[in-house]
């Protein structure tokens, strides 16, 4: 029975409220993500109570037993914000029946994503977390500026600072918002940092010998919670007083495909960015570059948009879907055997019930090409059609030491017969960030991340389809696996590698592609920091050689 204790039943036909006080029912219906009867309930309790008697002393509670019950890993994040909806909902239900008590919020945090990161569903997972445990949030969106975050922070008078970034330049402009803070005499506000490019020692170490004030690391929504209800316990007296404890550890990762992997392990590193990373001393990897290469299929650019949504949706990798984006973990003393058949009956209905409506809502479009090219040390240079004349070239990084891999190492050098080289890049369009808003905005918030999800995990199937049309393309699909469980383990000939990720690290790098693809045709385009909008879109190099799997730089 222990094995379940976090899984949610379906009703024998019994009242789960009889016999409960309306204090008991009240936090039962928050606990367990009922809203039926929920109104019936919130009326007869204020027949005793207050309205805010009602949300501090009764829901809070209940939202204080989910906050338990999730860092004790008995209950799943989805069940969470299912929770979360009840007492967004009961809060609603009781607002208009109350009057505003100056001084009677637990506190209050400006939450922002950094400027130039596009990426908010950590922010609002935050915002969703701390909104429903009694805090005040003002939440500012994307790609805020320190200007814009400070103005708003004291306009509303906020007495903490959050601020989220998914990319490792996110965490260098946190950097110089500290700086900034101090330069105009703001230490005294808290700040909280969130965000998949951080680590707890850079935050706790490197950030706070720099800010005058207190920054804190937040590894999930809930640290975020602790943290604030610890800076409004102790009216920010002191940097000792706030702890982060929470250990930093990914216990999931084994689970992921080498892609994943490798984009987890990218996006926890803070040196990305190291020059040392970019010399060539001339040693390089053990790597032999190809005899033959390729035939050009073609040269420059071509788009396609005609696509049969069902057939991408089995390139859906169910893996980074349910436990990643999703964040279905198994449960204590669960065998895989157990979890699966979990996943079958409670998790697949739910994707099944997407697919169906998001058939019309995902818009997926590609735009790919082929290049002669050569390496030259770290570079590869991309010529224009005679084959000769350089049109551009990427500069990649090498390890230090190991093989010395570097992605260069994978074309024919400078001196040989040119070498052929692929780039796509992908999107499902900007409807589905559009109805995750307006999920967001209604207070449904297990179906926002469900969505959120889907739409991340369908763009990157749409990479995995149109990368194995691109080795047919080749004539490289001589490797291709009869199962797509292999697929996703990248059991084919070659690799594709997207800029970000750990072989090639430099987002700048979109430009040069953008320069090669030119996927504006398609919708996308690219912010001042180098991402791609929309959100859920993805590019990728393709290379062809039966050596190149995903490697780190180290």
């Amino acid at each position: 029975m222990g094995k379940f204790e976090n899984v949610k039943i379906a009703s024998t036909g019994a009242d789960a409220f009889e016999g409960l006080s309306i204090e008991e029912q009240l936090k039962k219906h928050i606990v367990d993500g009922v809203k039926k009867g929920l109104d019936t309930r919130l009326e007869a309790a204020l027949s005793t109570y207050e309205p805010l008697a009602i949300i501090n002393e009764i829901l809070l509670d209940g939202m204080k037993t989910v906050g338990e019950l999730f860092g004790a890993g008995k209950m799943q994040l989805p069940f969470v914000l299912q929770s979360a909806e009840v007492m967004k909902a009961a809060v609603a239900h009781l607002e208009p029946k109350m009057e505003k008590i100056e001084g009677s919020e637990k506190g209050s945090i400006l939450l922002a994503t950094v400027s130039g990161d596009v990426h908010d569903i950590g922010k609002n997972l935050v915002d969703i977390i701390l909104s429903n445990n009694g805090y005040r949030v003002v939440n500012i969106g994307i790609k805020q500026p320190i200007n814009a975050i400070i103005d708003a922070a004291q306009t509303n008078k906020c007495h903490v600072i959050g601020l989220s970034g998914l990319l490792v330049k996110s965490t260098l402009i946190m950097k110089d918002n500290l700086i900034e803070l101090n330069e105009r005499g703001l230490q005294h506000f808290p700040v909280i940092l969130g965000g998949a490019a951080l680590t707890r020692a850079y935050v706790e170490q490197d950030l706070q010998d720099i800010y005058k004030g207190s920054v804190y690391y937040a590894q999930d929504a809930f640290e975020g919670l602790r943290l604030m209800e610890e800076l409004s316990a102790a009216g920010s007296e002191s940097k000792s007083t706030v702890s982060s404890t929470v250990p930093e550890s990914d216990p999931e990762l084994d689970d992921l495909t080498p892609r994943e992997s490798a984009k987890r392990v990218s996006s926890h590193r803070v040196d990305a960015l190291d020059p040392v990373l970019y010399t060539f001393t001339g040693e390089r990897s053990d790597v032999n570059p190809e005899a033959e290469s390729p035939a050009l299929p073609f040269y420059g650019a071509r788009k396609f948009t005609k696509f049969d949504i069902n057939e991408l949706y089995k390139y859906i990798n169910p893996v980074a879907l349910f436990r990643g984006q999703w964040q279905f973990k198994r449960g204590e003393g669960m065998n895989n055997a157990e979890f699966d058949l979990w996943l079958k009956d409670n998790v697949h209905p739910t994707f099944e019930r997407l697919k169906r409506e998001l058939a019309n809502v995902l818009k997926p479009r590609v735009k790919w090409g082929y290049f002669p090219c050569h390496s030259e040390g770290n570079d590869l240079i991309i010529y224009q059609e005679d084959l000769k004349t350089e049109r551009l070239r990427f500069t990649f990084p090498r390890q230090r030491d190991g093989r010395r891999l570097c992605l260069s190492d994978f074309f024919r050098p400078v001196g040989t017969a040119p070498d052929t080289v692929g780039f796509h890049i992908v999107t499902v369009g900007a409807e589905v960030s559009e109805y995750e808003r307006e999920l967001f905005k209604s207070g449904n918030f297990q179906d926002y991340l469900f969505v959120h999800g889907m739409g991340v995990e369908t763009a990157e199937a749409l990479a995995e389809y149109w990368h194995r049309q691109i080795r047919l393309e080749m004539g490289i699909a001589d490797q291709e696996p009869d199962a797509l469980k292999l697929l996703f383990s990248a059991k084919y000939h070659g690799a594709r590698y997207s800029f970000g990720y750990p072989a090639c690290p430099n987002l700048e790098d979109q430009a040069k592609l953008f320069e090669l693809l030119q996927p504006e045709d398609i919708g996308i385009g690219l912010t001042e920091e180098f991402m791609l909008t929309p959100e859920q879109s993805t590019s990728a190099i393709i290379v062809h050689h039966p050596e190149a799997k995903y490697f780190n730089i180290r």
